[in-house]
């Protein structure tokens, strides 16, 4: 990344969870029927596929082994070696759809479909370049929309409050890492989610710092401080990554790693949550949130479960 960067040559890139492994390519290695994208402005998808309802069923995880691993984070919490975790499952979905069904017919900021093997429609920016400019968009707080009075109810709910404020502080300390002058330049607005199931409202931030000029020679260097995504592990991060893997008891692998695009200028990037992997010949939706001191067990057992959805 640091040596396509340094040359201003265009590249994708896509690092899983533990930032073990990274795929990086070039624009010419990309292939519309083995890869596809559509980060914002960039996009190799072909606009005369034609959309198709997509319908499938959850195999829930269930409400007793999720309620283990619920008591086994508030035990940590007690204990002072976390303070918010993000705590997720997967979840097998029973369709007759294909991977690359899910990816076309799904409308997100953000899509990714990788051989076969995953697909991503996700709402989390990560990190955005723009003329030396660093700008991160940290999300925590779902609610269905159709409840009365929503909107009121997610931005004074004191956890999820509490555990925005967490998530907001994490990112501007890991963005000081790289940058100077960060600020908070929006805090916990609200955006608008359509699914095949229900509307949901998500809360977001936007937090920016000032990068060198020449940023574009250590682009790998900049990736390596910051994953990592603090939005999908916790604070404080490094423990917080140990209790995870400890508790979990799956493999995230590329879910809630990071994928992106430098077009030899800016960068744009996003967290890989909403996503589906195929594991054999079953496929599996992983998805979870964030857990603290004030969670309630239903409601996050709950809100698990309405993170299974098609944005359309």
């Amino acid at each position: 990344m640091n040596k396509l960067g340094k040359k201003k040559d265009p590249f994708f890139f896509i690092i899983d969870f533990e930032f073990t492994k990274a795929i990086i390519f070039n624009k010419k290695q990309l292939s519309s029927d083995k890869i596809m994208f559509s980060f914002n402005n960039y996009s190799n998808i072909n606009n005369k596929n034609k959309k198709k309802k997509i319908y499938f069923k959850k195999n829930l995880v269930s409400f007793q082994k999720y309620k283990k691993a619920f008591n086994k984070i508030i035990n940590e919490i007690k204990k002072g070696n976390t303070y918010l975790l993000n705590l997720s499952f997967q979840t097998e979905i029973l369709t007759k759809s294909k991977l690359k069904d899910f990816f076309l017919n799904s409308k997100a900021p953000y899509k990714l479909y990788f051989k076969d093997k995953f697909t991503v429609f996700s709402p989390e920016t990560f990190i955005k370049i723009e003329n030396a400019k660093i700008l991160s968009y940290p999300m925590k707080g779902t609610i269905d929309a159709d409840i009365k009075n929503a909107e009121n109810i997610i931005l004074n709910d004191e956890k999820e409050k509490a555990e925005h404020y967490t998530i907001v502080d994490l990112i501007r300390n890991d963005l000081n890492i790289v940058a100077k002058n960060i600020r908070v330049l929006k805090f916990r607005y609200i955006d608008k989610i359509e699914t095949n199931n229900k509307n949901l409202l998500q809360v977001s931030s936007e937090i920016s710092g000032d990068l060198p000029k020449n940023y574009n020679e250590n682009i790998g260097n900049i990736f390596e401080k910051l994953l990592p995504a603090g939005s999908i592990t916790g604070a404080p991060k490094k423990k917080t990554i140990e209790i995870i893997k400890d508790t979990e008891n799956y493999e995230r692998n590329f879910y809630t790693g990071v994928a992106g695009f430098f077009d030899g200028k800016n960068l744009d990037s996003f967290v890989m949550i909403r996503f589906i992997e195929k594991q054999g010949k079953k496929l599996f939706f992983k998805s979870g949130g964030g857990i603290t001191s004030k969670s309630d067990l239903k409601s996050e057992y709950n809100e698990m479960i309405d993170k299974i959805y098609i944005p359309c």
